[in-house]
């Protein structure tokens, strides 16, 4: 299952260079989905068995670890400000720290460090909660630096700033959907990844009101045929964008049936080929098919799931979508007909805000309280293991050269052998 998904995303899209399997590059791992092609990965373990190295973090953050080679990146909140960490990913060692900036506050659950950085192996690019993107080589020399507050206007979301940059072909795609707190028009930006420069900026504009417009989710991107298309969730549609251009191809409704002024969106699309799965606040999760063209709300809807997640990203691969919600209730769905392959089964753990992993025939699912449930991937529901870590977690796990990234409240963890 695992070779057909690395085939299938290899085909789609090349992510990020060679080695990109071995490598965790960007918040949702080589494919953006949630899935890594690793092997042999750890099922058992506790803060203080089968852990390679442990380093101690001076803050929460809902950013996850990204790793490429013998560097792991972190995205860090610590006393009021924000800094990139670049650690040894073989023994944990801090290898350089570099500012980002000053402001951080709290927002809720969430601080300003939420956004994961990404890298191409070369450089290494971080957004932060106060609009602050930065460029470094993997060195640790700054590249070049971008105020997106001061270039755009400031910020209008509730809760504070939290998408991650999408890195694809030498650009980052960053997304700005707000409304709650200001009256500015939501947008999307292509910048240059080696220059910093802005290639386009297009509004996106929606019916969505209140809360509603607010969106924390990360844009993906679908194929149709030989052709890609940018993906962005969140103002109660999605649309899909000319990656060349900006401009919006088709836009899907059905997200927001009730026009709740408070459905704000956390939960990210996520693809496979041309069909894009959209959460919304819960209900519904839809399918959409890419590649139209206009309005295609009654026209390239494939299905509906009225259990979708609120906070967590589902994870996906060839035949199935797994979710699991913020109250830690898992689902398996078909991916190609939305049927409930199984669902209603909760887990321990609590509240769910980290989004699934999926690997080696695995799922790893982290609570806030730090309770990680491994389970099986495919049709059957089974709990492989159930691991309490006792630390507050916000963040995903990440993949590498056989180990398991974990980042707690308290500590990062490389769990297992690499």
């Amino acid at each position: 299952m695992i070779c057909m998904i690395r085939r299938a995303w290899a085909i789609a899209f090349v992510v990020l260079g060679s080695a990109a399997a071995e490598n965790w590059p960007q918040w949702r791992g080589p494919y953006l989905n949630g899935s890594s092609g690793e092997k042999n990965l750890p099922v058992t373990w506790s803060p203080d068995k089968n852990i390679a190295w442990k380093v101690p973090m001076p803050d929460r953050s809902g950013s996850t670890p990204i790793i490429w080679s013998q560097q792991v990146f972190l995205n860090v909140a610590e006393k009021g400000s924000l800094y990139l960490w670049a650690l040894d990913r073989s023994t944990g060692e801090m290898k350089w720290k570099r500012h980002l900036s000053d402001g951080d506050v709290m927002m809720r659950k969430q601080n300003m460090s939420s956004p994961s950085p990404v890298t191409d192996g070369q450089w290494v690019w971080v957004m932060t909660g106060t609009g602050i993107l930065k460029a470094f080589d993997v060195q640790g020399a700054a590249q070049w630096s971008r105020d997106i507050q001061k270039d755009y206007g400031k910020f209008g979301l509730n809760w504070g700033y939290a998408s991650s940059p999408l890195l694809l072909d030498g650009a980052l795609y960053v997304q700005v959907l707000h409304g709650m707190k200001t009256d500015d028009p939501s947008y999307v930006l292509k910048i240059d990844a080696k220059t910093g420069k802005t290639l386009w900026r297009v509004e996106r504009p929606t019916k969505a009101i209140m809360e509603s417009p607010d969106s924390y989710t990360t844009p993906v991107v679908a194929t149709v045929g030989k052709s890609r298309e940018l993906v962005v969730a969140g103002g109660d549609v999605v649309t899909g964008h000319d990656l060349e251009s900006g401009k919006e191809l088709w836009r899907g409704g059905g997200f927001n049936p009730d026009n709740n002024p408070f459905n704000r969106i956390i939960s990210s699309p996520v693809a496979y080929g041309d069909v894009v799965y959209v959460p919304t606040r819960v209900r519904p999760l839809i399918a959409y098919r890419a590649g139209g063209r206009g309005d295609v709300t009654g026209t390239h809807q494939v299905w509906q799931f009225m259990n979708g997640p609120d906070v967590p990203t589902p994870a996906i691969d060839s035949d199935y979508l797994y979710s699991i919600n913020d109250r830690g209730v898992a689902y398996c769905l078909d991916r190609k007909t939305g049927k409930e392959v199984y669902g209603g089964q909760r887990l321990r753990g609590g509240t769910y805000s980290a989004s699934p992993t999926l690997a080696d025939g695995k799922l790893y699912i982290t609570s806030e309280e730090g309770v990680v449930s491994v389970l099986a991937a495919g049709p059957k529901f089974e709990v492989l293991s159930e691991i309490d870590m006792h630390e507050y977690t916000l963040s995903s796990i990440a993949v590498s050269g056989g180990q398991l990234f974990l980042r707690t409240a308290g500590h990062l963890y490389a769990i297992g052998k690499q």
